[in-house]
């Protein structure tokens, strides 16, 4: 069995009641899009840049959380994290950080704002922002990190460094209240069990507050699809093929990591491998031993 918590156990604990996130386009970009580093966007990436599909991006960040609100209140929830999830969510001016920032925290239910950002794009500058937002909601940034392998990172055209993912832990954990959650690819080409779990133990040493599990998938529009379709990349076919070795990624991470997420997903008409990356809780169920 798997005794570390869940997000929502986590935040249940820490807010008395059930609190979700509101996923946010903020009309970010990336390096590897806007030419900055590239122009296709990380390989595994598809064209909304990891949006759900219900987000609507002409939206306004206040009609985008009046949607999500709306959602989720006919399930029970009534407080909320503003979760600036598509594409990178620190690359821009401070200024326009601040607008936007500040835009989905004017909600009285929302109590916190989770960022999700690339590790090259974190600096002093818009930490400073960030801490004067947490001084007053609970904040997280989420590190797109994938892995501690620099070869891993450069066949998925990352564009950035593990020295890269380093520096911006400890960037952010020099300000204290500000929550660290890594993104972890599971399944990268080239990559074995052992390189999987030696990720886990480097971030370990680190120093991070969370983790989210993905499983290599295919979806339509990702620039890996073409190299997949030609039997060059390999995924997890089945999901207790995965469950297994994110069983063991797990145990090699701190005892008390919160775990925000067991494994990726994506519509069923938009996968094109595995089959399973449709279902919502089938690895998560067999990674818990449930």
């Amino acid at each position: 069995m798997i005794s570390t918590k869940t997000v929502g156990e986590y935040w249940k604990e820490k807010f008395k009641e059930k609190v979700y996130r509101i996923s946010i386009d903020a009309g970010f970009t990336c390096p590897t899009r806007d030419g900055s580093k590239g122009s296709i966007g990380c390989l595994f990436c598809d064209e909304r840049g990891a949006r759900p599909h219900y987000v609507e991006p002409s939206n306004s960040i206040t009609e985008q959380i009046e949607s999500g609100i709306n959602r989720l209140k006919r399930r029970g929830i009534n407080r909320y994290i503003a979760y600036f999830q598509a594409y990178t969510n620190t690359y821009a001016p401070t200024k326009i950080l601040r607008e936007k920032y500040y835009e989905a925290l004017k909600f009285p239910k929302v109590v916190g704002i989770s960022i999700s950002t690339r590790p090259d794009c974190i600096n002093d500058e818009n930490l400073d922002l960030i801490q004067e937002i947490a001084e007053n909601y609970y904040t997280i940034i989420e590190l797109g990190v994938q892995s501690v392998h620099q070869e891993s990172l450069d066949r998925m055209g990352r564009m950035h460094t593990v020295e890269d993912s380093k520096k911006a832990i400890q960037l952010i954990r020099q300000r204290g209240n500000i929550e660290i959650v890594a993104h972890l690819i599971l399944g990268l080409p080239g990559e074995n069990e052992e390189d999987m779990i030696q990720t886990a133990k480097v971030l370990s040493r680190w120093g991070i507050d969370g983790v989210k599990l993905h499983h290599l998938y295919i979806v339509k529009g990702a620039p890996i699809a073409k190299e997949f379709k030609k039997g060059k990349i390999k995924v997890f076919e089945e999901p207790e093929e995965y469950a297994k070795i994110a069983r063991k990624v797990i145990q090699n991470l701190p005892s008390d990591i919160i775990i925000h997420r067991f494994s990726g997903y994506a519509p069923k008409e938009e996968v094109i491998a595995p089959y399973w990356t449709s279902n919502r809780h089938i690895a998560r169920e067999l990674i818990l031993g449930n």
